[in-house]
């Protein structure tokens, strides 16, 4: 209604300014591009954020559901830019942030018996526009990995376990989740499907046994793998083994970024 009072314009002394202020955890329906299929529906929980400077007491928090509102529809990684340029523009901002998680799912086919199942893969954007855009592709793999001490000590067998290996990427050409994914998940000791029958269950069994790895060595597996593909220039690994014999999880980071000359360098 005109005529009432815009408190968040009101002026404040201070003299504090604001990195990041905005709405938090929305649930809202994506569409990302599919290798495959062209495009899938999913449904995304995402943060908007912009700068507040020092002089303003707070933002219109409205303003940031109004935009979302406003590419209904259309929010996707093409839309991303367009999105961040309207929220600083609509919320007087130098700086916006857009982040968005969402499970993205891949039809996987067993390695014998051929059952196909539909795998989950929980799944990242990350958008900034300050004075120079910034975009970041994120994607946590779930996979097998088998201890390689457990086997070298043990008379029977050698303990195993579900491990998460998440990837975030820079890019200068578009990179595919799928490619993404294929990628982390032949840099373990086996990946991890969502059907399974029995003479299945014995081959991921037996190439995970013939495939023993550390945290260290999946993370070093799918660091030496990224650093091959041109189209990225930046990338941070994560590795979390649920350990099944220990009670706490194996942990490793590797983050690297190519310089000017194209040598990738440790950040």
């Amino acid at each position: 209604m005109s005529g009432m009072p815009d408190l968040q314009q009101s002026r404040d002394n201070r003299n504090i300014a604001i990195d990041k202020v905005g709405v938090k955890d929305i649930r809202y329906p994506i569409i990302v591009m599919d290798k495959s299929r062209t495009r899938q529906h999913t449904v995304a929980r995402i943060n908007m954020y912009v700068d507040l400077p020092h002089h303003f007491k707070g933002t219109h928090m409205s303003r940031f559901i109004e935009i979302l509102n406003r590419y209904h529809g259309e929010i996707r990684i093409e839309s991303l830019d367009a999105i961040l340029e309207a929220m600083k523009e609509r919320l007087e901002a130098s700086c916006a942030h857009l982040e968005m998680e969402f499970p993205y799912f891949i039809e996987k086919t067993a390695p014998v018996s051929g059952a196909r199942g539909l795998m989950e893969y929980q799944c990242q954007m990350i958008g900034r526009h300050g004075e120079t855009p910034d975009f970041v592709l994120g994607v946590t793999v779930p996979v097998t990995s088998l201890c390689p001490c457990s086997k070298e000590i043990s008379s029977f067998g050698a303990h195993n376990q579900r491990s998460a290996v998440q990837v975030q990427v820079r890019y200068h050409e578009h990179v595919w989740l799928e490619d993404l994914i294929n990628w982390i998940e032949g840099c373990a000791s086996a990946p991890v499907y969502s059907l399974l029958k029995r003479e299945d269950e014995k081959a991921v069994t037996e190439q995970a046994y013939e495939n023993p790895m550390f945290v260290e060595d999946i993370v070093r597996a799918v660091t030496e793998t990224l650093q091959q593909k041109r189209e990225i220039h930046w990338f941070r690994v994560q590795c979390e083994n649920f350990e099944s014999i220990h009670n706490h999880s194996a942990y490793a980071q590797v983050e690297r970024q190519r310089d000017a000359e194209g040598v990738w360098i440790t950040l």
